[in-house]
């Protein structure tokens, strides 16, 4: 870990500190939101809670992490010797990355014989896009970072296909604004999870160590609060307008 002013620690030390607040605000949001929508819709907000719960707990170790791995002494923080671990990021979207794809195959209540297979694609593919980004993230050999980073982009970009192409068809069954709501989730997709891969390029210009790590790990801080929190309540406001439209058909039967 290299040698950070003060400021640069703390910057990422509230930075951490607000998503942890972030993360454990949405739970509480989601959780107590979860019977304002149709039955049918709740599951995408029980995994709304997960996805936010499971980060708000990462983002607590990541804290500690941090807090570890740097000691404040004359304006300067200095490593402690502890490593700083980072794996905690890459092992919490392992098991939220799917689970966000997964909300949104199953707020749209797409018939079985196309939401099935799409959240399985979906699915596979996150996972395979994480697990092919984490030998990158640790290498400090820029090829081997590289290679990795390829790889891991072929199923982020076979991510985007699935929901552009192939969600798109399903699009005209909807309600003009949950049309709307998901072309606008798609989009903040789109930018949040496209910063990661810029954050993780970082090493590669040429900025110096303890302005890359700063800019990694507040880049990557402020996408997961978009990506996580900003994304669930769309998520929310989409199963809200299904459900109204679901009461209005009821009620016109």
């Amino acid at each position: 870990m290299p040698q950070l002013s003060a400021g640069q620690y703390m910057l990422v030390y509230n930075t951490f500190s607000l998503a942890i607040a972030a993360m454990l605000g949405s739970f509480v949001f989601f959780v107590l939101s979860r019977n304002l929508v149709g039955e049918k819709y709740r599951m995408s907000l029980i995994l709304s809670s997960l996805v936010v719960g499971i980060a708000g707990y990462h983002y607590i170790r990541i804290f500690n992490s941090w807090d570890h791995a740097y000691t404040l002494m004359d304006g300067v923080a200095n490593p402690t010797g502890t490593p700083f671990n980072d794996a905690y990021r890459y092992v919490d979207w392992l098991l939220t990355v799917p689970l966000l794809l997964a909300e949104l195959v199953l707020v749209l209540r797409l018939p079985k014989k196309d939401g099935t297979p799409m959240l399985w694609k979906l699915v596979i593919a996150a996972t395979a896009m994480i697990l092919l980004g984490y030998p990158g993230e640790i290498s400090s050999d820029m090829g081997t970072r590289f290679i990795w980073g390829t790889l891991s982009s072929i199923p982020f970009v076979y991510i985007l296909y699935v929901l552009w192409i192939e969600l798109g068809r399903s699009l005209p069954s909807q309600p003009e604004p949950v049309q709307k709501l998901v072309k606008n989730i798609r989009l903040l997709t789109l930018a949040t999870w496209g910063f990661y891969p810029i954050t993780y390029c970082l090493p590669y210009f040429g900025i110096n160590p303890s302005d890359s790590v700063v800019g990694i790990q507040m880049g990557y801080a402020i996408a997961d609060i978009l990506a996580k929190c900003g994304y669930g309540v769309m998520i929310y406001n989409i199963a809200k307008l299904k459900t109204e439209a679901d009461n209005a058909a009821s009620a016109a039967a």
